[in-house]
Protein backbone atom coordinates (compact mmCIF):
# COMPACT_ATOMS: atom_id res chain seq x y z
CA UNK A 1 0.00 0.00 0.00
CA UNK A 2 1.76 3.51 -0.75
CA UNK A 3 0.78 6.47 1.22
CA UNK A 4 -2.04 9.09 0.46
CA UNK A 5 -1.15 12.98 0.91
CA UNK A 6 -3.72 12.78 3.60
CA UNK A 7 -1.38 10.19 5.80
CA UNK A 8 1.64 12.47 4.92
CA UNK A 9 -0.26 15.87 6.07
CA UNK A 10 -0.88 14.82 9.15
CA UNK A 11 2.73 13.60 9.96
CA UNK A 12 4.79 16.46 11.76
CA UNK A 13 7.45 14.83 10.50
CA UNK A 14 7.24 16.02 7.14
CA UNK A 15 5.70 20.06 7.95
CA UNK A 16 7.96 22.50 6.71
CA UNK A 17 8.93 20.55 3.52
CA UNK A 18 8.47 21.47 -0.02
CA UNK A 19 5.85 19.30 -1.85
CA UNK A 20 8.63 18.62 -3.97
CA UNK A 21 10.47 17.09 -1.15
CA UNK A 22 7.88 15.35 0.85
CA UNK A 23 6.65 13.72 -2.71
CA UNK A 24 10.07 12.47 -3.33
CA UNK A 25 10.44 11.31 -0.06
CA UNK A 26 6.92 9.11 -0.03
CA UNK A 27 7.47 8.30 -3.52
CA UNK A 28 8.59 4.67 -2.37
CA UNK A 29 7.34 4.96 1.28
CA UNK A 30 5.02 1.56 1.50
CA UNK A 31 3.48 1.01 4.76
CA UNK A 32 3.82 -1.86 6.95
CA UNK A 33 1.86 -3.45 10.20
CA UNK A 34 2.65 -4.72 12.96
CA UNK A 35 0.54 -6.48 15.61
CA UNK A 36 0.45 -5.62 19.36
CA UNK A 37 3.80 -7.50 20.59
CA UNK A 38 5.77 -7.61 17.72
CA UNK A 39 8.88 -6.54 17.44
CA UNK A 40 9.40 -3.85 14.35
CA UNK A 41 13.41 -3.57 15.07
CA UNK A 42 15.99 -5.13 17.94
CA UNK A 43 18.90 -3.15 19.57
CA UNK A 44 22.06 -4.17 17.73
CA UNK A 45 20.64 -4.81 14.33
CA UNK A 46 20.90 -3.07 11.30
CA UNK A 47 19.09 0.09 10.63
CA UNK A 48 18.08 0.13 6.99
CA UNK A 49 14.73 2.04 7.69
CA UNK A 50 12.92 4.63 9.19
CA UNK A 51 9.42 5.08 10.02
CA UNK A 52 6.62 7.79 10.66
CA UNK A 53 3.70 6.24 12.79
CA UNK A 54 0.36 5.97 10.86
CA UNK A 55 -1.27 4.75 13.19
CA UNK A 56 -1.31 3.11 16.66
CA UNK A 57 1.93 3.32 19.53
CA UNK A 58 4.95 1.73 19.48
CA UNK A 59 7.24 1.20 22.79
CA UNK A 60 10.93 1.45 22.72
CA UNK A 61 12.82 -0.25 25.30
CA UNK A 62 16.25 -0.96 26.81
CA UNK A 63 16.98 -4.64 28.24
CA UNK A 64 19.32 -4.81 30.95
CA UNK A 65 20.38 -8.17 32.25
CA UNK A 66 19.07 -8.05 35.67
CA UNK A 67 15.45 -6.25 35.15
CA UNK A 68 14.70 -7.64 31.84
CA UNK A 69 12.96 -4.75 29.00
CA UNK A 70 12.96 -1.01 30.49
CA UNK A 71 10.63 1.26 28.77
CA UNK A 72 12.29 4.82 27.68
CA UNK A 73 9.11 5.76 26.12
CA UNK A 74 5.77 4.98 24.26
CA UNK A 75 5.76 7.10 20.73
CA UNK A 76 2.32 6.96 18.75
CA UNK A 77 0.17 8.48 15.93
CA UNK A 78 2.00 11.05 13.70
CA UNK A 79 5.52 10.78 15.30
CA UNK A 80 9.00 9.83 14.02
CA UNK A 81 10.55 6.19 14.68
CA UNK A 82 14.29 5.72 14.64
CA UNK A 83 17.47 8.08 14.56
CA UNK A 84 19.80 5.25 14.14
CA UNK A 85 19.43 5.14 10.17
CA UNK A 86 21.16 8.39 9.60
CA UNK A 87 24.56 7.53 11.68
CA UNK A 88 27.03 5.55 11.69
CA UNK A 89 27.65 2.35 12.33
CA UNK A 90 23.65 2.20 11.00
CA UNK A 91 22.59 -0.15 14.22
CA UNK A 92 19.65 0.34 16.40
CA UNK A 93 20.33 1.62 19.93
CA UNK A 94 17.01 0.46 21.80
CA UNK A 95 14.34 -2.13 20.79
CA UNK A 96 10.85 -0.91 19.28
CA UNK A 97 7.82 -3.01 20.03
CA UNK A 98 4.19 -2.88 19.14
CA UNK A 99 1.80 -1.45 21.49
CA UNK A 100 -1.02 -2.18 19.88
CA UNK A 101 -1.70 -2.61 16.14
CA UNK A 102 0.24 -0.44 14.70
CA UNK A 103 0.54 0.88 10.60
CA UNK A 104 3.86 2.65 9.69
CA UNK A 105 5.13 4.87 6.54
CA UNK A 106 8.50 3.28 6.38
CA UNK A 107 11.34 4.97 4.15
CA UNK A 108 14.61 3.14 2.81
CA UNK A 109 17.25 4.50 4.92
CA UNK A 110 20.22 4.39 2.25
CA UNK A 111 17.87 5.95 -0.78
CA UNK A 112 16.93 8.76 1.99
CA UNK A 113 20.26 9.61 2.71
CA UNK A 114 21.55 9.75 -1.07
CA UNK A 115 18.82 12.18 -1.34
CA UNK A 116 20.01 14.03 1.39
CA UNK A 117 23.85 14.14 -0.58
CA UNK A 118 21.86 15.35 -3.29
CA UNK A 119 19.95 17.64 -1.58
CA UNK A 120 21.43 19.40 1.16
CA UNK A 121 18.74 21.73 2.39
CA UNK A 122 16.28 18.38 2.77
CA UNK A 123 19.04 16.86 4.41
CA UNK A 124 19.86 20.20 6.50
CA UNK A 125 16.07 20.06 7.40
CA UNK A 126 15.61 16.18 8.25
CA UNK A 127 19.00 16.25 10.39
CA UNK A 128 17.49 19.56 12.56
CA UNK A 129 14.22 16.91 13.31
CA UNK A 130 16.26 13.84 13.88
CA UNK A 131 18.28 15.61 16.21
CA UNK A 132 15.53 17.30 18.12
CA UNK A 133 14.35 13.13 18.38
CA UNK A 134 16.96 12.47 19.86
CA UNK A 135 17.36 14.96 22.31
CA UNK A 136 13.94 14.00 23.45
CA UNK A 137 14.69 10.46 23.75
CA UNK A 138 17.86 10.97 25.67
CA UNK A 139 15.60 12.64 27.72
CA UNK A 140 13.20 10.32 28.13
CA UNK A 141 15.89 7.19 28.56
CA UNK A 142 17.56 9.55 31.20
CA UNK A 143 14.49 9.65 33.71
CA UNK A 144 13.49 6.13 32.86
CA UNK A 145 17.07 5.07 34.05
CA UNK A 146 17.30 7.00 37.00
CA UNK A 147 13.92 5.80 38.01
CA UNK A 148 15.33 1.98 37.82
CA UNK A 149 18.49 2.84 39.42
CA UNK A 150 16.95 5.44 42.22
CA UNK A 151 14.26 2.11 43.08
CA UNK A 152 17.35 -0.26 42.83
CA UNK A 153 19.46 1.58 44.78
CA UNK A 154 16.10 1.59 47.73
CA UNK A 155 16.48 -2.14 47.53
CA UNK A 156 20.01 -2.12 48.10
CA UNK A 157 19.81 -0.01 51.27
CA UNK A 158 17.13 -2.16 52.85
CA UNK A 159 19.86 -4.99 52.92
CA UNK A 160 22.37 -2.90 54.56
Amino acid sequence: MTVSEIETSAQAFLQDLTSEQVSALTREAPTARFEAGQHIFRAGEPATRFYLIAQGSVGLETFMSERGPIAIATIGTGEALGWSWLFPPFRWHFDAVAKEAVRLITFDADHVRQMCEGDHELGYRLLYRVAGIMVQRLQNTRLQLLDVFVGHQGEQDRWI
